[in-house]
């Protein structure tokens, strides 16, 4: 099974350049808690809750001025649509990530794979279950 079979293709993403206020209204809106951040549908890194409450506040960022490329991350791990699932679930493990944004071999972000859509859509429950127990186990 592709990781496109499983992907949710209903990925909406951010800017470098858009407020950090910008994106959590979106987040709100969207009711996640992280956000690809694309520069012209190409992946550029990932915005969490976390990053603009931990980052930005704590860094007495204005959330009106302050940018969402000042407190993303960078380091994108990620998977193409054509990987078989089993990359993806090993990309997860190895991470500690729950959701992976999909590629296409140009680089551009066409979908998200989560645990949620291993679980439900593989039929691999075993896999799942490990993937889940790698991603909750605690940093060494």
């Amino acid at each position: 099974m592709q990781v496109r079979d499983v992907m949710s293709r209903e990925v909406q993403a951010t800017t470098p350049h858009a407020t950090l206020r910008e994106a959590a209204e979106l987040m709100k809106k969207l009711d996640v808690g992280p956000l690809p951040v694309c520069d012209e549908n190409h992946l550029v890194g990932m915005i969490t809750d976390r990053d603009i409450t931990v980052r930005a506040v704590a860094e007495g960022q204005d959330c009106f001025e302050g940018k969402v490329r000042d407190v993303m991350s960078t380091d994108i791990v990620s998977c193409c649509e054509d990987d078989d699932i089993t990359v993806a679930t090993r990309l997860m493990r190895e991470k500690q990530v729950r959701r992976l944004p999909v590629l296409s071999r140009d680089k551009r972000l066409i979908g998200i794979v989560t645990l949620g859509d291993v679980a439900l859509n593989t039929g691999d429950t075993q896999a799942s279950a490990r993937t889940l127990q790698a991603v909750s186990e605690p940093n060494p």
